[in-house]
């Protein structure tokens, strides 16, 4: 069986989360050896700090949750973030130009991100509950184009939204993983077997905050 925690970004993206929401994320992480936490940008100093020497990721998030910032503004979010510390940029895409087919200016929005990440690894939110599979498709084709590294399904705020599906997920990797991108799977991801679900169908990590919950069981 797969070591989940070697999967597992340990999430705290809550808008009232208070500091000792986030020792305890950060604590578990340790414990449990997770390869990472995913956290807003406000406190990834904090976060690289506690963290240190720990071998955990610090793994945070720019445009969110919904894409609609400008690409410049984005990439300033991912320069910040990774002076802080930050070992891993998690974008969101803007759903609407993909709504639009405006595909000049969702490439757009990847390359200029990734521009600013430098050598740190970024992945791309698609928010697969709001996309068509062709819209996937497409999505995962120009995060290629614009030398992501990893596509992701979902932020997970989506309201009434699903998340991590595994007919998604298998769409991502079957588009993605020939040209050397992984996949992220996160939303809804809440036990065990859920987690070994997107793994088989082809996610490299796992972004959730019952990280816990799901190597425990």
């Amino acid at each position: 069986m797969a070591d989940l925690s070697k999967y597992i970004e340990h999430t705290l993206l809550k808008q009232d989360a208070k500091k000792e929401d986030f020792i305890k994320l950060f604590d578990e992480a340790k414990e449990h050896h997770f390869l990472g936490v995913c956290i807003n940008p406000a406190y990834v100093k904090f976060a690289t700090e506690y963290l240190k020497n720990s071998g955990v990721k610090v793994v945070t998030v720019v445009g969110f949750p919904l894409g609609a910032n400008l690409p410049e503004v984005k990439a300033f979010e991912a320069q910040k973030a990774i002076k802080d510390g930050a070992d891993e940029i998690d974008m969101v895409i803007n759903v609407t130009n993909i709504k639009n087919k405006e595909w000049d200016a969702v490439l757009e929005d990847v390359e200029t991100v990734k521009s600013a990440c430098g050598n740190k690894p970024l992945k791309v939110i698609l928010e697969t509950d709001l996309l068509s599979s062709d819209e996937i498709e497409k999505a995962c084709i120009l995060c290629i184009e614009g030398k992501a590294d990893f596509v992701k399904t979902s932020t997970g705020f989506v309201k009434n939204g699903v998340g991590a599906k595994v007919e998604d997920v298998a769409l991502m990797a079957k588009t993605v993983k020939p040209y050397g991108l992984k996949v992220k799977a996160s939303g809804g991801i809440r036990d065990k077997e859920k987690a070994l679900e997107m793994i088989n169908a082809g996610a490299d990590r796992l972004g959730t905050s019952a990280g816990v919950q799901i190597v425990a069981n």
